[in-house]
């Protein structure tokens, strides 16, 4: 019977000391999950309500941030509940389910990003051809290729490689993420050359276009007037630093499973903090304040508490 519970479950042990401190990590990631729920919903809402911002580009935003919405609920509950329990344990089902949703999420946003590239792209350089170029149809393909491509591709690897032999019963982190890979005896050729492929599709391309898009964009601005240089600047900005951002996360959970040497706990600890706090709440803060339009009804709303 614990042989048959142990191969059913995975151990989470990326937790520090959490039985002296489980009801500060409770506090710390229910603020967190609250502060992230309610920060990107706010901005959603606005979107949906105002007709201005009917725009591809705030349409673009609006999914990233329930991407962020998505991913969190699929972690932080599980946290939450973690840190009040005595054992920190998850079952392989749900372990691939976190991994499958975080994967998904991963690479639906660089698919979005390089949506939003594009959209920058016709505005700026293209701008008599833009109501032609991103019509209502352009933008629902968009979106229905940053979810539903990612979804079946991950899916996919996923059932290829889920009933394979498992060596390994516990995960240096608290929640399943790439390090799932060293649960099994041997990695199959199969899955290491989908693996391959599905990073290409899902981020080496989309990061290829998104550099060209930008490049584009400097070059054609540097040699326009100053008001098109200023709009490059107030629009692309904040989607290059979440690029940057977003992109230095990724390779760090894509590059760490591959180390033969381990990272000390703490350090391991933080960085997996940082995947499930920054993102969320970084892209709805920079959309927030560094976006003219989304900053202009925040402060409506916050301020004199009009939605209009």
């Amino acid at each position: 019977m614990d042989i048959e519970l142990n191969m059913t479950f995975i151990t989470l042990i990326g937790y520090i000391e959490v039985e002296k401190y489980r009801y500060l990590y409770f506090l710390i990631m229910l603020i967190f999950y609250i502060l992230i729920i309610c920060c990107n919903s706010v901005i959603v809402f606005l979107i949906l309500i105002h007709q201005n911002l009917h725009e591809p580009m705030y349409i673009f935003i609006a999914a990233l941030l329930i991407n962020s919405v998505l991913f969190s609920t699929t972690v932080y509950p599980k946290i939450l509940i973690d840190s009040l329990s005595e054992s920190q344990i998850i079952s392989y089902p749900a372990c691939l389910f976190q991994v499958f949703v975080f994967y998904s999420v991963a690479a639906s946003d660089f698919l979005l990003l390089a949506a939003m590239s594009y959209d920058r792209y016709v505005s700026i350089c293209k701008p008599l051809q833009y109501p032609t170029i991103m019509r209502k149809t352009t933008v629902k393909v968009w979106l229905c290729l940053a979810w539903l491509l990612p979804a079946v591709l991950v899916a996919s690897g996923i059932v290829l490689n889920a009933n394979e032999k498992r060596c390994n019963f516990s995960l240096m982190g608290f929640f399943c993420n790439g390090s799932f890979i060293k649960f099994y005896c041997v990695i199959s050729e199969l899955l290491s050359v989908y693996g391959l492929v599905l990073l290409l599709i899902t981020v080496l391309l989309p990061l290829l276009f998104i550099l060209f898009t930008y490049t584009r964009i400097f070059m054609i601005s540097y040699q326009s007037s100053r008001d098109v240089r200023k709009k490059a600047a107030q629009t692309c900005l904040p989607h290059l630093i979440v690029l940057i951002s977003f992109t230095c996360f990724c390779a760090f959970d894509v590059i760490l499973p591959q180390m033969k040497f381990n990272f000390p706990k703490t350090s391991r600890l933080i960085m997996s903090l940082q995947v499930v706090v920054y993102t969320p709440l970084f892209n709805p803060i920079i959309y927030g304040l560094k976006m003219k339009e989304i900053y202009k009804h925040l402060k409506r709303f916050f301020c004199h508490g009009k939605l209009k």
